[in-house]
């Protein structure tokens, strides 16, 4: 009988965290049940990271996230769009405000849309961009901004964006460009970089 892990109510990256201890520990048949579909979200990413398959059953507003092996990890697919510009060296940025600096927050938005704008012609391109806490209401809500994020994004960058700080400012299904991720994800980018700049 297959081991049936209680994660619900738990916050991110709680869910993940005990479905990857299991699979650490040598087990990749079991079930892990959450309340919410960005933790599902989160461990059928995980499980396509560990070559684990998923199935997911719902009743309540409980779902059942049931893991099963299916074979070797499978690495993220590259983007077909731009060719993608040589990244010199591994670094991440950072992004937990949806504007520059505590002064005017016209100036603020003005000089973090001016920023991406910037980076995404440039040459020297982060690994990864991870939003958190209100950095997460510019891939939803900052046409300007996301249409940047796109172009990084064609061009090799990672873009990994909190659902949790997603669904606290009600904008889960407003996103527009960038992958929902976790504190699991995101910290793991952070710690396997070289360099993280925060703005």
């Amino acid at each position: 009988m297959a081991v049936v892990l209680d994660a619900k109510g738990k916050a991110c990256p709680m869910p993940v965290l005990m479905a990857k201890k299991e699979i650490d520990g040598g087990n990749r048949e079991f079930v892990i049940e959450v309340d919410n579909s960005t933790a599902v979200k989160n461990l059928e990413k995980l499980a396509l990271s560990q070559g684990c398959a998923t199935a997911t059953q719902e009743k309540d507003g409980v779902f059942a996230v049931a893991f099963s092996a299916s074979g070797e990890p499978v690495p993220a697919a590259e983007t077909e769009a731009e060719p993608a510009v040589p990244i010199k060296g591994h670094w991440a940025l950072f992004v937990g405000h949806d504007c520059i600096g505590d002064g005017e927050r016209e100036l603020g938005t003005n000089l973090i849309r001016m920023f991406f704008y910037t980076l995404s012609q440039g040459d020297d391109l982060p690994k990864a961009i991870l939003f958190m806490n209100s950095g997460v209401k510019l891939t939803a809500l900052d046409e300007q901004v996301v249409e940047h994020l796109k172009v990084l994004e064609s061009r090799g960058c990672e873009i990994y964006v909190c659902g949790t700080c997603l669904n606290f400012y009600g904008i889960a299904d407003q996103l527009k460009v960038g992958n929902v991720s976790n504190m699991y994800d995101i910290s793991k980018q952070m710690l396997d970089a070289a360099k993280v700049i925060t703005l």
